[in-house]
């Protein structure tokens, strides 16, 4: 016996939350807008009326949902959705297991890394190590690109299925889709698996090298990758051979751990 009401117990394409949805549809339309969005704005997008969605903005910054943008009366998410996707099973065994990991590689080198997992056809950074050399590229927990304008992101790809690979990418623009199932990016794909890392000059930031190692799970794709940003600086020679084997048994170490 169903212990929904008559009017419940159908097609469950049926229910119907309406403030729950006017919710998701505010933060679904501004991670889609990649930039901050004023309350008219957002009302505008999604066809509502502005009182409608006032109400609703109001609770999500009170929760902590959305941030104001300085000075403006833009809107634009949090950091909150990223903190609680990382707190799941899944995001706190690969934090827990490789940032220890990442933390003894940069305490023996001297070099910052970056945990980089892959999130609605976006690299997102999960944690990231300093080191303690007196210059190095760092950036915040939660920064991402587009998958394929970024060296981790490619890399990550390259380490997946052709099914796994168009899963992930499934959200990303028309364009980067044709691009995904282009020769050269074929090409490339085949190129990285091939070497077993990826090397090459930041796509983001000028004067440096970026060295990114997969992180294999028990299932033969790339959870992750850890990504070091290598600087180029005037008289200071950087063993990249060094760095890259150092690196390659750290996630290796990591991948094991994920398959017990």
């Amino acid at each position: 016996m169903s212990d929904l009401p008559d009017s419940e117990s159908g097609d469950k394409s049926t229910y119907a939350a309406p403030a729950l949805e006017k919710g998701l549809d505010i933060l679904e339309l501004l991670a889609e807008a990649g930039e901050p969005l004023s309350t008219r704005e957002i009302a505008e997008r999604l066809a509502r009326s502005k009182s409608e969605i006032f109400r609703m903005v109001f609770v999500l910054q009170q929760r902590g949902y959305l941030a104001r943008e300085a000075g403006t009366d833009r809107l634009a998410l949090s950091r909150r959705l990223f903190d609680l996707g990382i707190r799941t099973p899944g995001g706190r065994q690969l934090t827990s297991i490789v940032l220890p990991l990442m933390e003894r590689f940069s305490e023996e080198s001297g070099l910052a890394a970056h945990l980089v997992v892959l999130s609605r056809a976006q690299t997102v950074v999960l944690a990231t190590t300093s080191g303690h050399l007196d210059a190095s590229v760092i950036v915040r927990p939660g920064y991402g690109r587009p998958a394929l304008d970024a060296n981790s992101g490619l890399l990550i790809l390259a380490f997946q299925s052709e099914v796994r690979r168009r899963q992930l990418m499934k959200e990303a623009s028309e364009a980067d889709r044709d691009r995904l199932e282009s020769e050269d990016m074929l090409r490339t794909f085949a190129e990285i698996r091939a070497s077993g890392h990826r090397v090459a000059p930041s796509r983001d930031i000028m004067a440096v090298t970026d060295i990114a190692c997969p992180v294999i799970g028990p299932g033969g794709h790339a959870e992750a990758a850890i990504l070091v940003p290598c600087l180029q600086r005037h008289g200071i020679a950087t063993d990249e051979q060094a760095i890259l084997l150092a690196l390659e048994a750290s996630c290796r170490e990591a991948g094991s751990q994920l398959s017990l």
